[in-house]
């Protein structure tokens, strides 16, 4: 399963993006869920994307993210996925990623849901 911030306009259109182009898993928006009951805090849910498993597999972030792409269908999408696992591509993916998520509410298509709140 997939959750993610389904307040953030931007969010939603990754989502969508998935949607069309991806294989995707259950996708869930974290406001629908019992967090606890999934393992997940709220500072987990609004600071990224979180992929849980039904094999124990948990993954957030840019790691999440290259976990559902190396398992699609499509060679492009797999071979990127897997190159996403691997440092230090994967340390510059993870930079990527929460550079975008912290300005998320910057972005197309966001509003001032997608602001994530200051620690």
């Amino acid at each position: 399963m997939l959750v993610y911030d389904g307040d953030c306009g931007f969010c939603q259109r990754c989502v969508e993006f998935g949607h069309a182009h991806l294989r995707m898993p259950q996708v869930r928006r974290f406001q629908e869920l019992d967090l606890a009951e999934h393992g997940l805090t709220l500072q987990q849910v609004t600071e990224s994307v979180q992929l849980l498993g039904p094999d124990g597999l948990r993954a957030s972030g840019a790691r999440a993210v290259a976990v559902l792409l190396a398992v699609q269908p499509g060679l492009g999408w797999r071979l990127l996925g897997r190159l996403m696992l691997v440092p230090p591509v994967s340390w510059a993916a993870e930079a990527v990623y929460q550079v975008i998520a912290r300005n998320r509410h910057r972005l197309p298509g966001s509003t001032g849901a997608c602001a994530i709140p200051q620690r």
